[in-house]
């Protein structure tokens, strides 16, 4: 077995990779705090050909050395949009018939691989601060919330960990419907 060499990946050019169909996901970035988080988030959305990003609050925007460091250049390849609310983002999305959900652990949320999405209309899974999670207000006006399920110690994931893991399960679904 032999490692491929970079030029035999295959990958497309930014500007190709705008024209691609995008799978009909869009992820919202719920006051997160770590640059790194942004940008690994920003390159898995590039991985899956995720339609946009919002960032919102406190959560920063390119250009940023340090988003720049984890995304290494998917902020060029991925559309994204800054809000100041996410609470406003989201009655947006909604009132545009997407279907939002928040990646949080909430009574009556639906275990992830129980999860069957239905893609004739968009998806929008909310991702919280680091600490604090998604807002409660944005949980009380999401049409539910999706939880990972997990078995340690430990009852929480990394933000970028638990949006790669997400994003592959709806990837997964997209690619079968």
């Amino acid at each position: 077995m032999r490692k491929l060499d970079n030029e035999e990946l295959n990958r497309v050019s930014v500007e190709d990779f705008k024209n691609l169909e995008k799978m009909p996901l869009y992820l919202v970035l719920d006051n997160i705090r770590s640059l790194s988080n942004v940008g690994s988030i920003f390159r898995t959305a590039d991985a899956f050909i995720v339609q946009e990003i919002f960032l919102c609050g406190i959560t920063s925007k390119p250009p940023h050395p340090e988003i720049h460091k984890t995304a290494l250049g998917a902020t060029e390849s991925v559309d994204w949009q800054y809000r100041d609310s996410t609470l406003s983002l989201v009655k947006e999305l909604k009132a545009n018939q997407v279907k939002v959900y928040a990646v949080e652990q909430a009574e009556e949320s639906v275990m992830l691989d129980e999860m069957h999405f239905n893609f004739d209309t968009p998806v929008a899974l909310v991702f919280g601060n680091e600490v604090k999670g998604v807002e409660q207000a944005v949980v009380d006006l999401v049409d539910g919330c999706i939880e990972i399920p997990q078995f340690g110690t430990k009852h929480s994931l990394n933000v970028s960990i638990s949006a790669g893991i997400a994003i592959w399960e709806v990837f997964q679904q997209y690619q079968k419907s």
